[in-house]
């Protein structure tokens, strides 16, 4: 069947969509710096609102589907849905997931239609208007085209500490503008020259990038600390918090990991252990009354003379609701206040939205977690001299967060996780660099414990020391040089940078469009 011009155009978007799926991570940001080209080719030839959204629709769907489809793993692990529910489930996911690329699209095309703008006006019109949707994309996992430069280990991330990973996003869309011009003109020497150009700034931004870790103050001090991963099935997870057994065997599995680091390294004096989010099955807390299996915990790290942090379950006395909880005790076992809770939680897991407006929600799913909410970034946890920043799961993927941790002066960051509901494929990865990536935009190291992997440390200079394998009972010691009073980043300190810089520059775009359209008129 012969395929006519209209059937080939809408393989523009169907293109973007496979592009921009094929270059975040697990895979090589190959395409990052031209993906979106083949959508803006489409929008600039349509003259229907309807064929924009639908195309930005399609390309949105296309990379999350290819990008993200670890949601159907996830909904069949946590949600107990059945594999083909599960998948419907993802497609639902695929549809609604990444509404900002239909969403610039549209807002592009209105701009267009009322102010007649020239062509290369246009162009910049949409470039930017796309940027700024991504940069403000209401998302379940926070994920930007930055991140895929740090997994690939080009030394352009590196750049993080200026303008954050979010503004690494901004640039790779604007590359991709300048490669949409050098296809415009590509029989021609200026689209030649174009592209090269494109080729000399990265080659430029990653020796730049190169230098900025290479002019990093020396670390005054170190710690050495043990990373615990006990590799914890969900089923095991779950009858434990529903108080249906396996509370002991998780328990007693940690105690016998982290005695055999102990063991294995008797000769290097260790700061402290570190266990994952919600690793020990009971309830901690300064207010609470010791019991058996909490006095046994006291016993185990007094014998060993072994501080620990550990996440754990606590309970807020205000509303007497459960909290997921980051604790510290110390060589004698005993909590060394404040500890931390949980701010950001799950949806459906560990609140429903909405509930608090609509009660009866609650009826419907009571089975959902009713979890209350920590005090957000205000604390840390002072213990020992450390200046401890505490976060817990995909905390780590929202750079204020660790912006105000960094503002209080913490020396290092200990993020304690729970991936084991993702599966192995794609979720672990992503993660892993999303949070390892706070690292480098405030630089300061970070320690990172999960269940079931990956667990690891990360440097200020942003390189990633031993990674834990994935679904494996694992111990790694690790030497943690630091600073004890690091400096605030170029990015701390404008952390606002970005976003004023986004709006002036479309600020200025559309005054010199209406400007134009005023003096033709």
């Amino acid at each position: 069947m012969k395929i006519t011009k209209p059937q080939k155009s809408w393989l523009l978007p169907v293109a973007s969509g496979f592009l921009i799926g094929t270059s975040y991570i697990p895979f090589p940001p190959w395409a990052s710096l031209f993906c979106f080209v083949p959508l803006w080719i489409f929008w600039s030839q349509q003259q229907s609102i309807k064929n924009i959204f639908l195309s930005g629709w399609l390309t949105a769907f296309i990379f999350t589907l290819i990008g993200f489809n670890w949601v159907a793993y996830l909904l069949h692990e946590f949600a107990h849905l059945p594999w083909p529910i599960a998948v419907i489930g993802m497609l639902f996911f695929a549809a609604i997931a990444h509404l900002f690329v239909p969403l610039a699209g549209v807002l592009w095309f209105v701009v267009q239609q009322k102010l007649q703008c020239r062509k290369r006006l246009s162009l910049w019109l949409m470039a930017l208007i796309t940027i700024i949707c991504e940069f403000y994309s209401l998302t379940l996992f926070d994920w930007n085209f930055g991140y895929s430069w740090y997994a690939a280990d080009l030394p352009v991330y590196q750049w993080a500490e200026i303008i954050g990973f979010s503004g690494l996003s901004a640039c790779t869309l604007l590359a991709n503008l300048a490669c949409y011009f050098a296809w415009q003109k590509r029989q021609h020497y200026s689209g030649r020259m174009l592209i090269a150009g494109v080729i000399a700034v990265f080659i430029f931004l990653n020796l730049g990038g190169m230098g900025l870790k290479n002019r990093l103050p020396e670390p005054d001090t170190s710690l050495k600390m043990l990373l615990v991963q006990a590799s914890v099935a969900n089923e095991e997870k779950m009858a434990a918090e529903l108080g249906e057994g396996y509370r002991d065997e998780i328990f007693n599995r940690y105690k016998y990991l982290t005695d055999l680091g102990i063991r294995a390294h008797a000769n290097d004096k260790i700061d402290f252990a570190v266990w994952p989010e919600t690793a020990l099955p009971y309830f901690l807390g300064e207010m609470l009354k010791p019991t058996p299996q909490t006095l046994a915990l006291t016993h185990f790290l007094k014998k060993l003379q072994l501080p620990l942090i550990t996440g754990a379950y606590g309970v807020d006395l205000s509303t007497r609701r459960i909290t997921n909880s980051l604790f510290v005790l110390n060589k004698d076992g005993e909590i060394k206040p404040p500890h931390y809770s949980k701010t950001i939680l799950l949806a459906f897991g560990e609140y429903i939205p909405g509930e608090d407006l609509f009660p009866q929600i609650r009826d419907w799913l009571p089975a959902t977690g009713q979890f209350a909410r920590g005090p957000g970034p205000t604390l840390l946890l002072n213990w020992n001299g450390f200046k401890i920043g505490p976060q817990i799961c995909y905390e780590s993927l929202f750079p204020d967060f660790t912006r105000s941790l960094s503002d209080l002066g913490a020396q290092f960051i200990v993020n304690a996780t729970n991936d084991s509901w993702y599966g192995s494929w794609q979720e672990p990865y992503q993660h892993l660099y999303m949070t390892l990536a706070r690292a480098v935009e405030f630089r300061r190291p970070l320690l990172r414990a999960t269940n079931t992997g990956i667990s690891t440390v990360v440097l200020a200079s942003g390189e990633i020391l031993e990674k834990s394998p994935i679904y494996e009972e694992w111990v790694g010691l690790y030497k943690v040089p630091y600073l004890k009073n690091p400096p605030a980043t170029f990015y701390q300190r404008w952390f606002f940078l970005v976003p004023t810089l986004l709006w002036l520059g479309l600020s200025v775009l559309l005054i010199i469009a209406i400007w134009n359209k005023l003096k033709s008129a």
